[in-house]
């Protein structure tokens, strides 16, 4: 892991990952859960802990009861989420699992929770970047999981209407078939070699991982979480050059050899090569650029309007168990509770040596400074990249 500088803060993220607003959350159903007591329902969204089951035998009773939960925007290669979606219904057979829009952003996910409110299809649970959730916290339902103390105070919002759950660095995803020498800086990219081959996770004015590769441009030229306008700049260059590649890349885009090089966390760009076993691409390596390193933890939260809200505050118990955060470190995403792990012997030894130590310190930007480079973007990515 390169050396690396600034201190943590709670950063800023835009909005998750990417993808148009392609809501297959379906259904008409105007009840919460035909299936479950509705004073069950009611007590339920006001459940601050698992204390208010009576515990968490009473949670999985009432989870259980509830029978079903929707999650939205977990691509099963993104921190391990296929697995994550897996073990739990395992643990939890009574309870069935919709996964709707895998691909879309943290924007989709607030457009679902309030163009659905009311309906069984509505999401129970969001997976937010932190600029979007900052504008929708009227959304979000106050719980805190039984090992609450087990995340840092930096990472989580005292009332416990959300906390961070996985961070990873922004890198460079490429074909080493086709680029032949590894990028070293930013600038490599644009050089002719990368000419039509460089791809970032959509629109920046609507995905976080879009818009953490144009911070990441902007800290590789003389820009700073201040000033990310030197990071659109790059992009503008990039594409009258005729290096961007607009097609929003997948892991079949990148097997199919559409896009080459990619912009994205590092836990994503893992798994796309030779993790991901037989979906990945064997010659796909992943780059962490010298200097300056970005990252970005996503939050975790509860839609106040959840049609499951047992199940939705089970699946927040289950995330912050070992075994899952586990499975995020085993993606290369570096779980929020790694710290506590650590101290209590229960982090996985093995993979926390294959993965890395965490970086301790990387840049991440404040809800102040995200909210700057919103409106920067959302005046300027248009006109640069057009």
């Amino acid at each position: 892991m390169p050396a690396l500088s600034t201190t943590p803060r709670r950063i800023a993220a835009g909005l998750a990952f990417t993808a148009a607003v392609a809501i297959v959350l379906t259904g008409c159903s105007t009840s919460s859960n035909a299936g479950s007591d509705p004073s069950a329902i009611a007590t339920a969204k006001t459940a601050t802990s698992a204390a208010d089951f009576g515990g968490m035998d009473g949670l999985v009773k009432a989870a259980n009861a509830e029978g079903a939960l929707n999650v939205i925007t977990l691509p099963p290669s993104w921190a391990n989420y296929g697995k994550i979606i897996a073990g739990f219904e395992k643990k939890y057979p009574d309870i069935k699992i919709t996964s709707a829009n895998p691909n879309g952003s943290s924007a989709d996910e607030v457009a679902a929770a309030k163009s659905l409110k009311g309906q069984s299809t509505a999401p129970d649970v969001f997976d937010l970047g932190t600029a979007v959730l900052n504008d929708n916290t009227d959304l979000l339902a106050k719980y805190k999981v039984s090992n609450w103390s087990d995340i840092p105070d930096d990472f989580k919002d005292a009332d416990g209407t959300w906390y961070y759950d996985y961070t990873g660095l922004m890198s460079v995803g490429y074909d080493s078939s086709v680029i032949k020498t590894a990028p070293t800086s930013i600038k490599d990219l644009l050089g002719s070699e990368y000419k039509n081959k460089v791809s970032i996770k959509g629109d920046p004015t609507q995905a976080n991982e879009a818009a953490s590769a144009v911070y990441l441009a902007a800290l590789g030229n003389g820009g700073s979480a201040d000033d990310i306008q030197p990071g659109i700049d790059f992009f503008k260059t990039l594409k009258s050059d005729g290096n961007f590649n607009s097609t929003l890349p997948t892991q079949a885009t990148v097997n199919s050899g559409e896009t080459p090089v990619v912009l994205q966390w590092s836990y994503n760009n893992l798994a796309w090569g030779p993790a991901g076993g037989s979906a990945g691409n064997p010659n796909w390596k992943t780059v962490v650029l010298p200097g300056t390193a970005l990252g970005s933890y996503y939050n975790q939260a509860i839609n106040a309007d959840a049609p499951h809200p047992a199940a939705a505050r089970l699946w927040e118990e289950y995330l912050y168990t070992p075994e899952v955060q586990n499975l995020y470190l085993a993606a290369g995403a570096y779980p929020s509770t790694l710290a506590a792990m650590e101290k209590a012997g229960t982090v996985d030894k093995d993979t926390l040596a294959t993965v890395g130590e965490a970086p301790s310190d990387f840049v991440q930007l404040t809800s102040d400074q995200a909210t700057k480079a919103a409106a920067l973007l959302t005046a300027g990515w248009a006109k640069a990249v057009n």
